[in-house]
């Protein structure tokens, strides 16, 4: 009986426009049944994207309001379910696994927790959710490596940044997954960047914008990717990503899957004639999109995603990143909602 209720819950979670597909080994019920207890599992079943309120979901599970209550703000609180506060009541829906449920288990993931994720992505589970347009995320490339006449306003993520009013950080959950593993690579893992375009409590994790656009700094410094949620409206997290922890990453420099992140409109050219072929570029490069050829450094333009990290350490400036023409330029969805509904349709869910 419980067995149905994680199947019910992850056909749940694939109905989510973020997708969560089955896979051939069914570890993706091991996975659930460490992050849902059976109850929270049957409640969860009968969530969706949509926002219901508690006598609805009461309905539909068939159990007390009161019970539902009760388990609904407890996974709240672990953030398996997202809620909202309207004139009639909170209201309640599922959160997808990723993102989403994946990033909320800093607190508990241990070596069986990330093995199974593990398992689950080299399952398909990384191709099914990763695959399909609009990508989860979006690359931005890094801070003064464009040319300012260039700059799309979602891409100058130092501006995005100096409009918000809060700030947050927090642990980034691929790599901290990949330590419990033993597979994690040197890059700082306290660099998980959250904000908020209004003000809130601070709190142990609270940040100061300048110590956040300090944290920007020593990302790249690090050869770590920008990349945010895929939107033009209501970006609130920078993940500073690199390819071999990263899922997003991954996708490209493991399974396979060329668009698993959406590349930035931009791409990397350098100068032969001035290239001294040192290798700094390539060893940066987090998606394997640069190297040598005839004693000087290439990039290979169809990989190169555009977050320009090769361009600043560069000893020689002989990089810099070139507006892609405008046939290839893609405008990101306008806000999550229309993400959402974009990503339905690629799923041929309307």
């Amino acid at each position: 009986m419980s067995e149905d209720v994680y199947a019910k819950l992850a056909v749940a979670l694939d109905h989510l426009p973020n997708g969560f597909p089955r896979t051939p080994s069914n570890v993706e019920l091991k996975l659930l049944r460490r992050i849902f207890s059976t109850d929270e599992a049957l409640i969860a079943s009968h969530l969706t994207a949509k926002m219901k309120p508690i006598d609805d979901i009461s309905s539909s599970t068939g159990l007390e309001p009161s019970d539902v209550k009760r388990q609904l703000y407890a996974m709240a609180k672990r953030e398996l379910v997202w809620y909202s506060q309207t004139e009639e009541g909170m209201v309640f829906r599922l959160a997808p696994f990723v993102v989403g449920i994946f990033e909320a288990q800093l607190n508990n993931m241990d070596p069986e927790l990330a093995q199974l994720c593990e398992d689950y992505l080299a399952d398909g589970g990384a191709a099914g959710i990763m695959k399909y347009d609009p990508a989860l995320h979006r690359v931005v490339p890094a801070q003064n490596s464009i040319n300012a006449q260039w700059v799309m306003p979602y891409d100058d993520i130092k501006e995005i940044l100096l409009k918000a009013n809060s700030f947050t950080v927090r642990d980034c959950i691929c790599r901290v997954q990949r330590d419990q593993l033993g597979k994690a690579c040197d890059a700082p893992k306290h660099n998980c960047l959250i904000f908020n375009m209004r003000k809130t409590p601070t709190g142990y994790t609270s940040l100061a914008q300048e110590q956040a656009l300090k944290l920007l700094d020593e990302a790249e410094e690090a050869g770590l990717v920008h990349t945010v949620s895929n939107v033009v409206k209501g970006v609130g997290y920078i993940c500073n990503c690199c390819g071999c922890c990263c899922a997003i990453l991954r996708g490209i420099t493991e399974w396979g899957l060329d668009k698993s992140v959406a590349f930035a409109n931009y791409y990397a050219v350098i100068d032969e004639s001035k290239c001294e072929d040192c290798g700094i570029c390539i060893d940066r490069c987090q998606v394997k999109a640069i190297e040598s050829v005839d004693m000087a450094s290439k990039v290979i333009r169809e990989k190169c995603i555009g977050c320009g990290l090769c361009i600043g350490t560069c000893p020689e400036e002989a990089i810099e990143l070139k507006l892609k023409p405008e046939s290839e330029i893609v405008v990101p969805p306008e806000d999550f909602s229309v993400w959402e509904d974009n990503r339905l349709k690629s799923r041929g869910m309307e």
